[in-house]
């Protein structure tokens, strides 16, 4: 199976020079915990939950403080012709839940979810990938 068989197309942008507050809200209103963030029709960054609480909440920055001062900007992303299995082992391996998707003219075209493997009936293997991201490490490091 190809990652452009499961993975969610519809995905909301954040702009590097709005704010964390109007990020956290987007998140709200899709119900999701991760943002990509484009400029000119390109993927810079990623923004999460985690990066505007630990990045901005918890160094006491306001919420007017630019999503591109708390982004993650070393972004780690598939093409949608990518096989699911090399994901899924490239997931656990980075330890990432989610990975945004580009066509071959890297350009944004999804992102893909341990979710969105589980809900296409890659069950065993789904549940694999979580246990060794779920696993501790020193990979993710919040510090900005």
């Amino acid at each position: 199976m190809k990652v452009s068989e499961c993975m969610t197309c519809d995905v909301r942008v954040a702009n590097p020079g709005e704010t964390v507050q109007a990020a956290a809200r987007m998140m709200a209103q899709i119900d999701a915990g991760i943002l990509p963030v484009c400029e000119n029709d390109r993927l810079i960054g990623m923004i999460t939950d985690r990066d505007i609480a630990i990045r901005a909440v918890g160094h006491g920055w306001a919420p007017d403080t630019n999503v591109r001062d708390v982004m993650s900007d070393e972004v780690r992303y598939c093409y949608d012709d990518d096989d699911v299995g090399d994901i899924l082992y490239n997931m656990e391996e980075l330890q990432l839940r989610r990975m945004p998707v580009l066509n071959h003219d890297k350009r944004l075209v999804g992102i893909i979810s341990i979710s969105d493997f589980a809900t296409h009936g890659i069950t065993t293997r789904t549940g694999e990938t979580l246990g060794e991201i779920a696993r501790p490490s020193g990979l993710h490091s919040q510090a900005a």
